[in-house]
């Protein structure tokens, strides 16, 4: 049995996802497959085209947090977590492939992740409701591998739906499809991240004080933005509560604009991802030089707003393009611009793929 999971881009909400707050991201075209076998002694073996060399096994009911590292820490950490949740996981061999480059912000991690939850449960014909297994795969994540991430990754690759993006409700997981017909463009920068690292860890636990200071439950709650003025006295703080809040009210309103679109809906909502990207390099301080260089480059190249995206310290860029004529029309100056920038900085190349809304996770064979 073969099962595919997408990766992911994001339109709108970053780091807004565990702070209780709204995402708007979607399914992409690429991702990863995990071709599975059942094996009848309790054992889960792991081999990836991208990891030659590196396969693995062990023994499923001696799963515990730190017992694994390294890539196979993830199909191990959804094993685990699947049992934790009172799921049969079978004995499995499972080999796995993916067209995602690694560290790029677009959930490459996760997908893995989601296709070896559908291989486990599809082996032995147990039905999770998406949601349920999006939260499942959360736990692998963040009490196995050690990654403090949120629902949206495994949500959009799990809930995508072609030519939509997922509006999540982080705080009540209610989840709606928006259609939406924008041309995109992803930015792979180069610049490898991990949400591993510190860098994630240390934001998160950041607005977890900012909200304890501003008695609230989460920072999510938050609609008023001025309320953030009240951590004055710790500056940092007060920017990081300020990206959430007004990240947040980005989402919405790109919401709003989208039911009920006008003429000039694209540019106003690519003016909401350039607002973004500043509030995401000076008020949660997340970007990095090669992000900065290309919302840029791209802008002033003709793209009508652009951002990163992911948990940020590296990754990708997402670009929203004139949807007038066609898409090669509309990226091959974005993609010339931001090279030439590129080659001026004497950084390595980056990488661009289209970012089209996608099906989310299923079985393909």
């Amino acid at each position: 049995m073969k099962f595919f999971a997408p990766g992911r881009a994001n339109l709108m909400g970053e780091h807004t996802d565990y702070n209780d707050g709204y995402v708007l991201p979607f399914a992409i075209a690429q991702g990863t497959t995990a071709t599975a076998t059942m094996r009848d002694d309790g054992m889960l073996a792991v081999s990836s085209r991208q990891q030659a060399g590196q396969e693995a096994s062990f023994c499923i009911k001696d799963l515990a947090p730190g017992t694994v590292s390294g890539w196979a820490a993830y199909p191990a950490a959804v094993a685990w977590a699947l049992g934790q949740h009172g799921l049969d996981v079978p004995g499995a061999t499972i080999e796995i492939d993916s067209d995602l480059p690694p560290a790029s912000g677009l959930s490459s991690s996760h997908a893995m992740e989601c296709a070896v939850a559908l291989a486990l449960t599809g082996l032995t014909g147990q039905d999770v409701p998406r949601m349920e297994l999006a939260k499942i795969v959360r736990t692998a994540e963040n009490d196995f591998v050690g990654a403090p991430t949120g629902i949206m990754d495994q949500a959009a690759s799990l809930l995508g739906e072609a030519g939509h993006l997922l509006l999540i409700d982080c705080a009540t997981l209610r989840t709606e499809q928006v259609p939406f017909a924008g041309r995109m463009l992803v930015i792979n920068t180069n610049a490898s991240h991990a949400n591993a690292d510190g860098g994630y860890g240390t934001r998160r636990a950041e607005c977890e004080e900012a909200a304890r200071l501003l008695s609230v439950t989460s920072l999510g709650s938050i609609t008023d933005c001025g309320i953030t003025v009240a951590l004055s006295a710790t500056p940092a703080l007060e920017r990081r509560a300020r990206h959430i809040c007004t990240d947040d009210n980005r989402v919405r309103r790109v919401v709003s604009l989208l039911r009920e679109p006008h003429g000039n809906v694209h540019r106003e909502i690519g003016e909401l991802l350039i607002q973004s990207h500043a509030s995401l390099r000076d008020d949660f301080e997340v970007s990095w030089p090669q992000a900065d260089v290309t919302v840029d480059a791209a802008v002033a190249a003709g793209a009508l707003g652009a951002r990163m995206i992911g948990g940020g310290f590296g990754g990708s860029v997402l670009a929203l393009l004139d949807p007038s004529g066609s898409f090669a029309e509309a990226a091959e100056p974005v993609m010339a611009a931001v090279t030439a920038a590129y080659v001026e900085q004497a950084w390595p190349p980056p990488a661009f793929l289209e970012a089209v809304p996608s099906q989310g996770a299923r079985r393909v064979a």
